[in-house]
């Protein structure tokens, strides 16, 4: 169990509190829904968790099969709905090591495509995850 804290700073504003690690992140709305767009918004937030979670479960399984997935990144685009407000689509990019063998590029992306941010999204949020293959330096 880990406990997150958040208190709101005012004009949309929120300081969000790691308990175990006392990091903290701000949160503002977006320019589009009355904020500045100072900092993450609530929902951008379901992006970057997405797109580390990804990588995460990815590298927990690269670095116990000694596969160097060091430079790998990510890219996502997210689209509102606005009748709900919801997250509409988050679609990711996932850039790996050219090099990876075949049979490490299936498992890798099983992996990510059941990391637990993505099996825990809503199943009307659009997911689509494409993996690209390159050279990374």
């Amino acid at each position: 169990m880990v406990e997150i804290s958040g208190i709101y700073e005012g004009e949309k504003h929120c300081q969000l509190t790691h308990g175990p690690s006392k990091n903290q992140i701000h949160t503002d709305a977006p320019k589009d829904n009355n904020g500045k767009g100072e900092a993450f918004s609530p929902t951008d937030l379901m992006g970057a968790a997405l797109g580390s979670c990804i990588l995460t479960t990815m590298a927990i399984y690269a670095e116990n099969h000694d596969i160097n997935l060091v430079g790998s990144r990510f890219k996502v685009i997210k689209d509102m709905a606005s009748n709900p407000r919801r997250i509409a689509s988050l679609t990711v990019e996932v850039y790996l090591p050219q090099h990876l063998a075949d049979k490490d590029r299936e498992v890798l992306e099983r992996i990510g495509n059941n990391c637990p941010v993505k099996v825990s999204l809503h199943p009307d949020v659009n997911v689509p995850v494409n993996y690209i293959y390159q050279n990374l330096f």
